[in-house]
């Protein structure tokens, strides 16, 4: 009975030297890590991949680029250029570089996310308008189900461009 009790006492041991080491190899990694994590469990990739088609790529060139000079006054190399591949570059180059790697890992976020290999971790479920009556509204006059209110006659605008409360009892028999 004595040796069985030092045997689970030397596997315990040996337990929390496997996960000490595996923290001391992983902890360098960690911003890496929660990188991939965030762009492809934390964003749907369906919204965000329509506002890149309509134009928000330039954006994200934009903030790319601001990354770049940010990171790159901020934390210049210790010897003032860094060693890629075996080249030595530049300080601003090696942040481009980095940085052009970052955006293609979010990029490969997406299309993985996109492809459907994340299954259940990855789901969204639409946001549903709060108003009290299950519609959405805007203010200009659109209700969530794509109808235009202006024009109708039994509608009573604010003064403000929305038929609030009217739009409720014209669609309510709808549905």
């Amino acid at each position: 009975m004595v040796e069985l009790i030092r045997n689970l006492v030397t596997l315990f041991v040996a337990g929390w030297h496997v996960i000490v080491s595996l923290l001391v190899v992983l902890a360098p990694w960690t911003p890496l890590i929660a990188w991939v994590a965030f762009w492809l469990l934390a964003v749907n990739w369906v919204k965000l991949r329509g506002v890149i088609i309509q134009g928000g790529w330039v954006g994200v060139v934009l903030i790319g680029f601001m990354m770049i000079v940010v990171w790159g006054v901020v934390a210049p190399p210790d010897d003032g250029s860094h060693h890629l591949f075996g080249l030595n570059v530049s300080n601003f180059v090696g942040k481009t570089v980095y940085v052009t790697a970052l955006l293609t890992i979010m990029f490969l976020c997406g299309s993985v996310q996109l492809s459907g290999a994340c299954g259940t971790l990855a789901q969204f479920p639409e946001d549903s308008a709060d108003d009290g009556h299950g519609h959405g509204h805007d203010s200009h006059g659109h209700d969530s189900h794509g109808h235009d209110s202006h024009g109708h006659d039994d509608h009573q605008h604010d003064g403000h461009g929305s038929a609030a409360h009217d739009v409720h009892v014209h669609h309510a028999g709808s549905h």
